[in-house]
């Protein structure tokens, strides 16, 4: 419809000195609608912003202060796909609150543009006429009001606007991703400063939709409570779908905001088909609710992100009762602050774990949500057994036990994770797992392999004897997130296999252990593997070994280094033949603690070593550098070795019990225990945070204490400050005094290194 002839004159008598082809083109192109909202003088004022619109200056913003802390902010822009996501995302990102606004959009011209719908690609036709002239425009206007104790002077004014036409630049260069990101990095403190106990879901989000209001937009009504960065998670929701947005408007109606969307599919089209805008109403109303609970999340850019991926793989992909199932679960109060936690935690869990499990994850979640961090074995092993047992096939009883494993282990690290369990009630979950898992293992391979080879005898024809002992963390007890699982495979001794195609036992034992490490699977690299590298020889050494080998390695007269007489300290028998293992655990006690002299300064040796040559240049490893945990460990080890001849409460592979008994015996003073204690817990915390995130039991190198990677591990690890920078460095902090103080200790103690 034409615009009206007295308006269009009255306009442009107020544009005088405004081009006539761009007055002319923001008239015949403008929404009508508009036109009826605006008194003309607004519309002038919007006309001349327009007019200073360049290729090289995409956006024109005013901000004008009006009564009681309200401001009326007015942007004019080219228009780019996720525009509105975007500069909603940044005024939340400065505090403001949107109150009421109007969001119009330019009709298409005859020439290729860029839409804020999507990216036409390519070289862009300019007119010669007028740089930018046929390009599609936006008016997007703006009522907020800062929140509580937010500032928002003239100086705030200045960088609002830099930042929004930062923003338009880089969507005008197609950064479409780095545009969202850095206005990720300021929302998500802005939201960190309004964290506070959640009190539950919202009342009822009322949500309609219309196709008789306009000939051309589907009209999406949403009344409901406000919630901080609802506007920007919605419109990028509705951009990722394809879901153009028209115009919008949004107000404050007795105390609810009721949002106004003019949407059209991915063709031009209105939402017609019932099944699409029921899934638009579930999505609206499930990121209504989300977004509630969002200041909860460690990293809340990192939820929004996944909890959109989640929303397609549990709302889309399901139908019927079982959609009906997710939304009961959904319904729970309890449910969005543990996926804010969980969703914006960890990328790991949620690439390796959660994405896959997509077709059953919210009954899982609702499963493990309940269920307690620590099961005792007796439950674990019933549970494994009947799920196993009913496989057929060695692989189905390989795949079932592997299953089991995983989903126990989202359970242990989801609890441990939103409910922040202390160090040894998490390594107590993890180690109860493992030994499950790792007996479970040796059972139904050595089944596998006793139908082939019959059951390994000893040279008397007596049953010959396997044992498996755990080593390291796993020995101590001390598992961690993501952390292996060190172990020892020791056999009886020499003999044969009682089956028609008998082999000797080296043979078959050797066997087992390939079996055993193939059948326990790791989803990434040091996760929950199987580590058998501390065994006699390392590498180069057989998989197993009789006990005849272990007790002459392992020996005052035997080939065994002093780092692995040292190791020999975590050993402890986990799964397999108890008298064996016992064995192996006293003979552990005769060498390790027979009061042969500790060699220290081979010792010393090898700790410059790992500082050479694990250490990269001007990086701190919280594990390797100085002062980090392996020097906390070391120094626990090197006095077991040196008086564990004479205090048998030293004799023990867990680590903090070590300690509590050097300090009980005199051997260490109780201010220094009780400093080697706390960093032991602190830098255990960090390095469960960094795996957190990184999915990589490896990568132990702090991130540069300015970066953003290091504000969310402080906020990960529980420096949940609402100035995210002073967590960050009240985080640094820490890091530098207990790693400083147990640099001192080990040095004062054994020497510099």
């Amino acid at each position: 419809m034409p615009l009206d002839e007295p308006l269009k004159q009255t306009v442009s008598a107020l544009c005088s000195d405004v081009a006539a082809d761009v007055l002319q083109d923001f008239l015949s192109r403008m929404d009508q609608e508009y036109f009826r909202r605006f008194e003309p003088a607004t519309v002038a004022q919007h006309v001349r912003l327009a007019a200073q619109l360049t290729p090289d200056h995409p956006c024109e913003v005013t901000i004008v202060e009006r009564r009681d802390q309200h401001f009326d902010l007015t942007l004019v822009a080219y228009d780019y796909f996720s525009a509105f996501a975007n500069i909603c995302g940044l005024l939340s990102a400065f505090g403001l609150n949107i109150e009421e606004g109007q969001i119009y959009t330019f009709a298409d011209s005859a020439a290729p543009v860029t839409t804020r719908s999507g990216y036409a690609g390519g070289q862009r036709i300019r007119p010669k006429s007028r740089p930018g002239l046929s390009r599609k425009k936006i008016v997007d206007v703006f009522r907020v009001q800062p929140g509580r104790g937010v500032p928002f002077g003239p100086d705030d004014h200045q960088r609002l606007i830099a930042e929004l036409t930062t923003l338009l630049q880089q969507l005008d260069a197609g950064e479409f991703d780095e545009a969202r990101q850095a206005v990720n990095r300021q929302l998500v403190e802005q939201l960190g400063k309004r964290r506070g106990s959640f009190s539950g879901l919202l009342h009822t989000v009322h949500i309609t939709f219309d196709n008789s209001q306009s000939p051309t937009d589907t009209v999406m009504d949403i009344q409901s409570d406000d919630t901080p960065a609802f506007l920007y998670a919605f419109a990028n929701a509705l951009a990722m779908r394809n879901i153009y947005i028209d115009k919008a408007q949004f107000a404050i109606e007795d105390g609810k905001l009721h949002d106004r969307f003019y949407v059209r599919n991915r063709h031009g089209q209105k939402l017609t088909d019932l099944a699409d805008q029921q899934h638009l109403r579930l999505t609206a109303v499930l990121i209504k609710q989300f977004t509630h609970a969002l200041t909860w999340a460690p990293d809340p850019a990192k939820a929004l992100e996944a909890f959109d991926q989640f929303l397609d793989l549990t709302v889309q992909d399901t139908k019927g009762k079982a959609q009906q199932q997710a939304l009961a679960f959904l319904g729970d109060k309890k449910t969005f602050p543990l996926l804010a936690r969980l969703l914006g935690t960890s990328d790991f869990l949620w690439e390796d774990f959660l994405r896959r499990q997509h077709g059953n994850l919210l009954p899982l979640l609702q499963h493990y949500r309940d269920a307690p961090l620590i099961k005792p074995q007796t439950a674990l092993r019933k549970e494994l057994d009947k799920l196993v047992d009913k496989a057929k096939t060695d692989e189905a009883r390989k795949e079932a036990l592997n299953r089991f494993k995983d989903q126990e282990l989202f359970r242990i690290d989801m609890k441990h994770m939103v409910e922040s369990s202390g160090l040894a009630d998490f390594s107590q979950a993890l180690t109860e797992l493992a030994e499950v898992i790792v007996s479970r293992s040796l059972r139904d391979c050595q089944a596998k392999l006793e139908k082939q080879y019959g059951a390994p005898k000893l040279a008397n024809k007596k049953p010959c004897p396997f044992a498996i002992l755990g080593q390291g963390k796993f020995g101590g007890r001390e598992l961690g997130y993501a952390s292996d699982i060190e172990v020892l495979f020791v056999y009886g001794g020499a003999g044969r296999t009682s089956g028609k195609q008998g082999i000797e036992n080296s043979e078959y034992f050797e066997r087992l252990a390939q079996e055993l490490l193939q059948w326990i699977e790791a989803k990434q690299e040091g996760i929950f593997h199987l580590d058998i590298r501390l065994r006699p020889h390392g590498g180069k050494g057989s998989l197993t070994n009789p006990l005849e080998e272990i007790i002459s390695y392992y020996s005052p007269t035997g080939l065994a280094a002093p780092f692995e007489r040292q190791s020999m300290i975590k050993l402890r028998t986990v799964a397999g033949d108890a008298t064996l293992g016992k064995q192996v655990e006293a003979h552990r006690d005769h060498y390790v603690y027979g009061g042969e002299p500790w060699d220290l300064p081979t010792a010393l040796d090898l700790r410059r070593a790992q500082l050479k040559q694990l250490v990269e240049p001007g990086t701190v490893n919280v594990k390797h550098s100085a002062g980090g945990l392996v020097d906390i460990e070391y120094a626990v080890q090197y006095l077991q070795v040196m008086h564990g001849h004479k205090q048998p409460i030293l004799r023990t592979p867990n680590t903090m019990q070590a300690l509590a008994g050097l300090v009980e015996c005199g051997l260490v003073t109780r201010q220094d225990g009780e400093q080697l204690r706390k960093a032991y817990l602190f830098i255990r915390m960090l390095i469960d945070g960094l795996r957190m995130v990184r999915g990589n039991a490896k990568d132990l190198v702090l991130p540069p204490s300015d970066s953003e990677e290091f504000i969310f591990l402080a906020r990960r690890v529980g420096y949940t400050t609402d100035d995210w920078q002073a967590g960050a460095r009240h985080l640094q902090t820490d890091i530098e005094q207990h790693m400083k103080l147990t640099k001192e200790f080990f040095e004062r103690t054994f020497g510099k290194v």
